[in-house]
Order: C-alpha cells, then sequence, then structure tokens
C-alpha cells in the first residue's frame, strides 16, 4: 500500500516538473508599440526570415499575407497550411528579437506573440494565420 503512493507521489512530481518546463518554454508577450499600422515595416538593413501558415479554411490566405509582409520589408521564406484550424493568430518569436516579432503582430492585429526558441536558426518569425484577421482589400484590376 505504502509503495503505490510512493508512486503516484513520484508521477505527480514529474508531471508537475514537466508541465514547469512547457509553461516558461511558451512565454506570451503582448507589447506593442502603439505605430500606425500602416507604418510598421521591418527594420532597415535587417533581414528577418518569415514564415507564413494558414490554420483557416479561408484558401490563399498565407499568399496574401506573404505579399502584405513582402511589401513591409519581411522576408517570407516560406509558407504552407495547417489542417487544424485558429481562431487567433499567433506570432511565434523563434530568434529571441521581440521588437521583430511585435511588428508582425501590428501587422496581423489581432494576434498573440508567442516567445517559442528555436535553436536551428532557419526561422527568425512564424505567423500561424487565424480566423480573427482580415487581409487588406486588393486593388481592383480588370
Amino acid at each position: 500500500m505504502k509503495r503505490g503512493w510512493i508512486a503516484v507521489a513520484v508521477v505527480a512530481v514529474v508531471v508537475a516538473i514537466g508541465a514547469a518546463f512547457y509553461v516558461r518554454r511558451e512565454k506570451r508577450v503582448v507589447r506593442r508599440p502603439l505605430i500606425p499600422i500602416s507604418q510598421v515595416r521591418a527594420p532597415e538593413g535587417v533581414r528577418i526570415r518569415v514564415q507564413v501558415l494558414n490554420a483557416t479554411k479561408t484558401r490563399g490566405l498565407a499568399r496574401r499575407a506573404t505579399m502584405l509582409l513582402r511589401d513591409r520589408g519581411f522576408d517570407v521564406v516560406e509558407t504552407g497550411t495547417l489542417s487544424q484550424t485558429n481562431d487567433t493568430t499567433r506570432i511565434l518569436d523563434l530568434s529571441g528579437h521581440p521588437d521583430w516579432a511585435n511588428r508582425v503582430a501590428q501587422i496581423f492585429a489581432p494576434a498573440t506573440v508567442v516567445v517559442r526558441p528555436d535553436s536551428s536558426r532557419y526561422l527568425d518569425i512564424a505567423v500561424v494565420l487565424g480566423n480573427a484577421w482580415r487581409p487588406p482589400a486588393q486593388p481592383f484590376n480588370p
């Protein structure tokens, strides 16, 4: 009987440590400077590599977001579609540059910034588009 309680206590400690590690790894940051959205651009002389993933059922949303980011000076190196859908757009800060992530979050407002360090250093920012984001109107070209 005593061994059973010890085993339960050990499992509880392991679960608590795992949960603490997960929460520590994925911090949510919501600080954003107040700059008009039309003026939000990538910093001059810096190459910010971005991945855009469409997590909605709207076709072509990743392409529209890619064009918007490239117009603002960001280097979109990869696009794709996720099978699961999200309501909120998430900006993943993979390189530890909160200023860059906040700039991208302003473009895709309402968005949540999540710090998730990635040691591969291939990408700086990942954008997971949600249903709440509405792309700007496209010019009419007949």
